[in-house]
């Protein structure tokens, strides 16, 4: 019998880990990448991770990391897997420096850390202001040493199109595209590891993310039967800066590290920001969340400048902007701290954050959803170390990791927990597939070659059908309007009546979608083509998203209902007869209250159902917490 094989889809920090825990254990994985995996999106990510090292002296703890975590998410993670991943975030950032990643330090040669959103205690470790790009640098040069040793064969500029399953269903390899050249090929192997990112380019332009993060692979894997879950859940970033080409990210490090945002108090006020007083000023974060101020949760930042400038007409110029300041901080500390985030505003607004205030705006950023992942509770309740079912997708043989899976954020992303849950994720399911190997006993059964010719085929179909298009429509037009729609309808707060309305739009863009022309086109390194297909399981996506979000009728983390947003009985809690009362019609009228959203494809849409959230660490006790 031949030595197993892995398949991950996906380099940036959630595949690269993977792809180090499988070699490492002796198996041979072929890793793909929609470009050079130094250049995948985990670069991007600015701020920090957080592990509680405590190097402040503040008395934070691994406990109070884990409430953080599943607070922020407002109850709708999974508490196990969080409370391992708060647990190993420690040692994950020893494995790192020893890795060689240049974490920036105090004076004394102690790991620094900064306050980050939705916390009151400094435990994000960071790079400067570039963390994603060293965390992946580091993991990077593990798995080219591998690579070196043979234990690692690496396919730069490949797409995933499908996945490829034997007759009892197993998942035993994809099929991928050439970038380039546009060759279809079948690769086979016994597990399959799907890193492949998240999905803002729903929400294109005004998103920041990468071009690249479409969401499509993730969908590809839905429409063959995974399960996606928690899609609703949006995050939108509160301070995202517009640019002519496209939407970027001034980290929320710029508010840990004592940024202040305001809008002046008087609508239409044209005056420079500094010639502004300071009574004049509307600190409004400083004002809504005495406790938190401006480094309140995502979520809630966001809803706070959707409130300014939408209902109470304090946009900066009447639109939806306002003012991220840091001029009143010591210049030469945000230089160092914050170098690469300042150095993008210089280079894309022609400002300079030292001396004239941001201008900024929620834009989509992180989607909770993804891929459906089991775990094993262990006794601790963490989960179980090395259990095949961690990060294992419904479909047997498939896992994922990343910001494709579901697993650890819940209705809203503590701020700085991405980069450790993607490492986490990674690793973790990175040992589940090497146990899932170590499992087989005899010869395995292959997949008949008739079936993978059939989706080679089928696949090659599909890109001639496109090519050979005779429609007036343009894709890449398409596209924005499909960002626009959603940032409309499907964003920072919503409605049913407008849901109802985007889901009816979002099959007229499938439908446009179906009269593509690309007039003369290249039958090689065609773009085009490249982006006609990853719109339409973009298109596919949203409708997941926007179902979800019509069937949820609540308010909970970054999906906001105002209809639905039930002030809780003055004075009361849990156990209180009034608020038993609120509690028992609140679960009457709500089928989804606390449970995890998982959606089914079907040929004419999405079928959505629940499953129970495991609370059994830290249940809600606070009445606030059953909004």
């Amino acid at each position: 019998m031949s030595q197993p094989s892995v398949i991950v889809v996906g380099g940036g920090l959630g595949g690269l880990w993977a792809t180090v825990r499988i070699a490492d254990a002796g198996f041979t994985v072929t890793l793909l990448s929609l470009f050079e995996v130094k250049r995948s999106h985990s670069v991007c990510a600015q701020g920090g991770v957080n592990a509680v090292l405590d190097t402040k002296g503040q008395h934070d703890s691994v406990r109070q990391h884990i409430i953080d975590t599943i607070k922020g998410g407002e109850y709708l993670a999974n508490q196990p897997p969080v409370k391992s991943m708060c647990e190993d975030a420690p040692g994950l950032i020893r494995t790192f420096e020893r890795m060689g990643v240049t974490f920036s330090r105090t004076p004394e040669g102690l790991l620094d850390q900064r306050l980050f959103g939705g916390v009151k205690n400094k435990r994000t470790c960071f790079a400067g202001a570039s963390t994603g790009q060293q965390l992946l640098y580091g993991v990077d040069q593990q798995v080219r040493r591998l690579e070196s040793e043979g234990r690692v064969i690496k396919h730069e500029w490949w797409e995933f199109l499908s996945l490829l399953r034997d007759e009892a269903g197993v998942c035993r390899g994809i099929v991928a595209m050439d970038l380039r050249s546009l060759e279809v090929r079948a690769f086979m192997a016994d597990a399959v590891v799907m890193a492949t990112g998240g999905m803002g380019q729903l929400y294109a332009p005004k998103t920041t993310t990468s071009t690249n993060s479409t969401g499509a692979a993730a969908s590809r894997c839905y429409q063959q039967g995974a399960w996606l879950a928690n899609a609703e859940f949006f995050q939108f970033h509160p301070t995202a800066m517009i640019g002519h080409d496209k939407t970027r990210l001034m980290s929320e490090a710029a508010r840990g590290e004592g940024g202040r945002i305001w809008v002046p108090r008087t609508p239409g006020d044209r005056r420079p920001p500094r010639t502004i007083p300071e009574v004049e000023r509307f600190y409004f974060l400083e004002e809504f969340f005495p406790t938190y101020g401006n480094t309140v949760a995502r979520d809630e930042a966001a809803r706070a400048i959707w409130t300014v400038t939408q209902e109470m007409g304090l946009g900066l110029g009447g639109g939806d902007r306002v003012y991220l300041d840091l001029t009143h901080l010591d210049q030469a500390f945000i230089s160092t701290r914050l170098g690469a985030i300042l150095e993008i505003y210089r280079k894309f607004a022609g400002v300079d954050p030292v001396t004239e205030p941001m201008e900024i705006f929620p834009a989509a950023h992180y989607g909770m959803g993804g891929l459906w992942v089991d775990f094993e509770r262990a006794a601790d309740g963490g989960i179980a170390n090395g259990s095949v079912r961690n990060h294992a997708t419904n479909i047997p043989g498939l896992y994922a990791c990343g910001e494709c899976d579901y697993a650890y954020h819940g209705a809203n992303r503590l701020g700085a927990n991405s980069l450790l849950s993607a490492s986490y994720s990674g690793r973790v399911a990175g040992e589940s597939v090497v146990s899932y190997l170590k499992g087989f006993a005899g010869t395995r059964p292959g997949v008949r070659e008739d079936l993978i010719a059939d989706e080679v085929a089928r696949q090659q179909g599909l890109n001639r059908a496109i090519q050979e298009g005779q429609g007036s429509e343009c894709p890449y037009r398409i596209h924005q309007d499909l960002g626009a729609l959603m940032t409309a309808k499907v964003g920072v707060v919503r409605a049913n009546p407008q849901l109802e309305s985007a889901l009816s739009e979002l099959r007229q863009l499938a439908e446009r979608l179906d009269r593509v022309d690309f007039g003369a086109a290249n039958p090689w390194a065609h773009q085009g083509l490249v982006f006609a297909r990853q719109l339409r399981d973009m298109i596919t996506l949203a409708k997941v998203v926007a179902q979800g979000a019509l069937a949820r009728d609540e308010c909970r983390g970054a999906h906001y209902k105002p209809a639905f947003a039930l002030p809780i009985p003055a004075g009361t809690f849990p156990g209180d007869p009034a608020f038993e009362a609120y509690r028992a019609r609140w679960q009457e009228n709500n089928h989804q209250w606390l449970k995890t959203t998982i959606a089914e494809h079907h040929d004419d849409g999405p079928r959505i159902h629940y499953q129970e959230v495991d609370l059994s660490l830290f249940p809600p006790t606070d009445p606030r917490d059953y909004r």
